[in-house]
């Protein structure tokens, strides 16, 4: 009767700890986010790489995403059968908002750019910075899958998934910032900054989705 009494005890302090483990994912994903975010926009301005400026901008608005995200397990830690919150919806089409805004201005942008035929000074910082972020954004990805897998949690895996894309756009900036600069051809930075744009379109348009409660997963990449 005492191994009975203590068992559910036991799985409920090792839930308790993965939701924990989950929610410092989710902080560092906002610490890790502000900071790229700062880094790659001032490097961008600075060495007038479209593609840098627009991809450190993202970052910033995945800050708002993780900020939702941080909440949300903080909620099913607290209430684990809650529905979605008037914050995280706010903080979904927010999110969204802002992905439209970054999309029509790296368009325009490049567009701009691509007429004028803009050579950045250099795309080094670019090449560099989408390193860093590919390797992070890699290993995230795999800790939170298994977060989300042990919890049970779909909620998480689509977090993950949503990680994946911003690996996706790290690939995105390393290739048009190497090639650029082993190269020089001035358009490569000015379609970097369009796929930059069409990955931010289809983040904005998925956190529209789930705010309506058109979709349980916010992306539609499978995890690793």
């Amino acid at each position: 009767m005492e191994l009975r009494n203590l068992a559910p005890q036991e799985v409920s302090r090792s839930e308790e700890k993965q939701w924990q483990i989950a929610w410092w994912l989710a902080i560092f994903t906002i610490i890790y986010n502000l900071g790229e975010g700062v880094v790659a926009t001032v490097f961008g301005f600075q060495d007038e790489t479209l593609s840098l400026f627009g991809f450190g901008v993202d970052s910033f608005i995945e800050v708002i995403s993780a900020v939702g995200i941080a909440h949300m397990i903080a909620r099913i830690r607290r209430r684990p059968n809650s529905a979605r919150d008037a914050f995280e919806v706010t903080a979904l089409k927010v999110t969204g908002t802002s992905f439209y805004l970054l999309t029509a201005g790296l368009v325009i942008s490049a567009a701009v750019s691509l007429i004028a035929n803009h050579h950045p000074e250099t795309t080094a910082w670019g090449v560099l910075i989408s390193l860093v972020s590919i390797v992070s954004m890699w290993i995230l990805i795999q800790l939170k899958v298994r977060q989300g897998r042990r919890l049970e949690s779909p909620a998480l895996l689509a977090d993950a998934r949503c990680t994946r894309t911003c690996l996706q756009m790290s690939v995105v900036l390393l290739v048009a910032s190497a090639v650029y600069e082993m190269t020089g051809i001035g358009y490569l930075d000015g379609l970097g900054a369009l796929m930059i744009a069409y990955f931010a379109f289809q983040e904005g348009r998925e956190a529209f989705e789930k705010a309506a409660g058109q979709l349980d997963c916010g992306c539609a990449v499978d995890p690793p």
